[in-house]
């Protein structure tokens, strides 16, 4: 099993889709469009450029943090290239059977700290927050499911559309950090914490937590938030 700790999760076109979307919302925020409610908590718009860029880069930094026993072969995939085509074929370890767990550095580790963060400038939402959260981790929970040989996988607009529905719909000031809290814990919560279990019978050599397959809600769930304003 591949002992690399950066490598990307994602093909190049869904990258370059993100990486769209976010120079579109840096240049909103140096126009001023968004941000007003990031800047109550001491963000400016540089500030948020830089956590956005940050979280994208840091998708490709997986922290092993263990191993557990897979009950079923560890499925790989490897790349062919046959005249310009390129083809994933799926191979099958007899071997040795275990799946690294990791953390995710830019889907899990900064937003998370960002989140704690918004929660200690703005202790009037945890409450807001909180509720927010159950609710988009029931949903993530109810449509997130396991892909053998990849682990827990997410629609990508589910969790950032949820939680800035329900955060508009909160009888709060700034929905911006309900929305960006919520959208990152109830990802996490609903589609990788809560699974847990079912790692070792996905026969992935690597489970990321915050990585493949919840990255994209949760790095969209910035996004949205910062463009409630």
């Amino acid at each position: 099993m591949s002992r690399r700790t950066v490598y990307v999760h994602h093909n190049l076109s869904m990258l370059a889709v993100l990486a769209a979307i976010l120079v579109v919302v840096i240049f909103l925020l140096f126009i001023g469009v968004t941000g007003a409610a990031f800047a109550k908590v001491g963000f400016t718009p540089l500030t948020i450029a830089v956590i956005l860029i940050a979280t994208l880069l840091g998708s490709t930094v997986n922290i092993p943090i263990l191993r557990l026993k897979a009950v079923v072969p560890i499925v790989k995939e490897e790349v062919v290239s046959f005249f310009g085509v390129v083809y994933r074929v799926p191979q099958v370890e007899y071997g040795e059977r275990t799946t690294m767990v990791a953390v995710n550095l830019g889907g899990a580790l900064i937003p998370t700290a960002i989140s704690f963060y918004l929660l200690w400038k703005m202790p009037s939402a945890i409450f807001y927050a909180v509720v927010d959260v159950i609710i988009v981790a029931i949903v993530i929970h109810a449509v997130a499911r396991p892909v053998k040989g990849v682990g827990i996988t997410a629609p990508v607009f589910v969790s950032p559309i949820v939680a800035a529905l329900v955060a508009i719909l909160l009888p709060f000031s700034t929905p911006q950090i309900v929305a960006y809290i919520a959208g990152v814990l109830g990802t996490l919560i609903g589609a990788d914490l809560s699974n847990l279990g079912v790692i070792p019978q996905l026969g992935a050599p690597v489970a990321s937590i915050g990585g493949a397959g919840t990255f994209d809600g949760v790095f969209l769930s910035g996004i949205i938030a910062a463009l409630l304003a």
